[in-house]
């Protein structure tokens, strides 16, 4: 099977790679991260400089040039389509309040470490206690309520770092 890829190239050219078109490049690995590669009669040497494999995102030089380069493959593109973003829930910075409510217990202080679906705080709403979990790892920046407060929908309770 031929895999397509979208190659986004500082932000502004777009174009369409294949597995065929990745196995087709003359390459050699030289050390980490820099490579050597042969195309239509040219050398170019290239080199990862940086990479965010969450966002998907490389920073590459070739031939001193450097380039900003995003790569999708067919899900992300159907993903972004559908109006979502892969690993968007990994990505926030704060908890607001679901529905109005009151706190009944705060389980982190500023400056505490969190792990993915950590128990942060307890809100009653509507005669129901509703744990609140962490989204993602992470230290606790800022605390905007305590124990006792009452809170509005879309109030923020919890920054992260």
């Amino acid at each position: 099977m031929n895999k397509t890829y979208q190659v986004k190239v500082n932000g502004a050219l777009e174009l369409s790679v294949s597995n065929e078109d990745i196995k087709s490049l003359d390459t050699i690995e030289t050390s980490h991260l820099k490579y050597h590669i042969l195309q239509d009669g040219k050398s170019y040497k290239a080199e990862i400089i940086d990479s965010n494999f969450t966002k998907k995102a490389y920073k590459v030089k070739v031939n001193n040039n450097i380039y900003n380069i995003n790569i999708f493959n067919a899900l992300d593109i159907l993903i972004k389509h559908l109006g979502f973003e892969l690993g968007s829930s990994k990505l926030v910075n704060e908890i607001m309040a679901p529905m109005p409510g009151l706190i009944l217990a705060m389980n982190v202080k500023v400056g505490d470490e969190v792990k993915e679906n950590d128990s942060l705080l307890i809100l009653e709403a509507m005669k129901m206690e509703n744990v609140i979990s962490s989204p993602r790892d992470g230290f606790i920046k800022s605390i905007s309520v305590q124990k006792g407060d009452a809170v509005d929908k879309n109030q923020i309770l919890i920054e992260f770092e």
